[in-house]
């Protein structure tokens, strides 16, 4: 699971097996540790409408409805995304990148634009 941040929107991008330990138990966590503080970004099913997130104690928690958890699990659904005031929201799979990139990518979605190339 990926973040992102900037300014006021927030992004997590997910690989299929993401997806699939989501869809099955209703959690996932990340921690990234800055010497004395660590930075937990999680991603947590919930009986909400839509897409909701808090930040507490270090902790980012990006909330998603059950019935998003399941659609996105079992189609091709690609993501969902939500304005709460000026703050944006956007949940979505992790496609493989276009271009060489150094990073693990064997887990991540196929590009629908590859078929371009």
């Amino acid at each position: 699971m990926k973040i992102r941040i900037k300014g006021n929107s927030l992004r997590y991008r997910l690989t299929k097996s993401d997806v699939n330990r989501f869809a099955e138990e209703g959690y996932l966590q990340e921690v990234t540790n800055f010497g004395t503080q660590s930075l937990i970004y999680a991603l947590e099913r919930s009986a909400a409408d839509d897409l909701e997130a808090t930040f507490q104690d270090n902790k980012i928690t990006l909330y998603m409805p059950e019935k998003m958890t399941y659609e996105w699990s079992t189609d091709e659904k690609v993501g969902f995304e939500c304005n709460k005031g000026d703050f944006y929201l956007l949940i979505e799979k992790d496609f493989k990148c276009l271009d060489n990139v150094a990073e693990d990518q064997s887990d991540n979605y196929p590009n629908p634009l590859s078929a371009f190339i």
